[in-house]
C-alpha cells in the first residue's frame, strides 16, 4: 500500500497568475531590466531597457534596446504586444517575428507602476523591471521571494548591469 502512495504522488505545479489588471496608459514608457532569466537572444546584452507604447490599433509597440559589449553598440528591436481577451490586460502576446508570439504576463507590479515581473505559464521566462536602474535591495528580494512562492527557479535569476553611461 506504502508503494502505490509514493508511486501515484505526482509533483503538479499551481497554475501561475498574473494581477488582477494593469492599466495600458500608466504601464506605457521606459522600463529597465533589473534582472531575468538570461535567453540566448539576449546574450551579451547589459544595459537593457523596454518602451511600451499604446496604440490605437489594437496593440502595444514594445521597443527592446541593450548594449553588446562584444561590438561595442546598442542592438535594439521592435515588435508588437497584443492583448489577451479578458486578462485584464495582464496577459498580453508579444510578436518580434511573424508569425510566432511569446506569453508576456505580468505577474507582480507595484501599485505606482515602479516595478514590474513578467513571466511565462511555463516559467522559462523572467523580467524584473523598474522605472530607475536600481531597485533597493530589500525590495528586491522580497520581490525575488514572491518569484519564487510562484514556483520560479531563482537560481536562473541573474541581475542586469546597467551601468553604461
Amino acid at each position: 500500500m506504502a508503494l502505490f502512495g509514493f508511486f501515484s504522488c505526482k509533483t503538479t505545479r499551481v497554475p501561475l497568475e498574473t494581477v488582477d489588471s494593469v492599466n495600458l496608459q500608466k504601464y506605457a514608457g521606459k522600463w529597465y531590466e533589473i534582472a531575468s532569466f538570461p535567453q540566448k537572444f539576449q546574450k551579451g546584452c547589459s544595459c537593457t531597457y523596454a518602451e511600451y507604447t499604446p496604440t490605437n490599433k489594437g496593440y502595444v509597440t514594445v521597443y527592446n534596446n541593450c548594449f553588446k559589449s562584444e561590438t561595442g553598440k546598442t542592438a535594439g528591436i521592435k515588435g508588437k504586444a497584443f492583448v489577451v481577451k479578458n486578462s485584464g490586460n495582464a496577459k498580453l502576446k508579444v510578436q518580434f517575428f511573424w508569425p510566432f508570439k511569446g506569453d508576456y504576463w505580468i505577474i507582480d507590479l507595484a501599485s505606482d507602476y515602479s516595478y514590474a515581473v513578467v513571466g511565462a505559464p511555463g516559467r522559462n521566462y523572467l523580467w524584473i523591471l523598474a522605472r530607475e536602474k536600481t531597485l533597493n535591495e530589500a525590495l528586491y528580494n522580497s520581490i525575488v521571494e514572491k518569484i519564487k512562492q510562484k514556483g520560479f527557479d531563482i537560481s536562473l535569476l541573474k541581475k542586469t548591469y546597467q551601468g553604461c553611461d
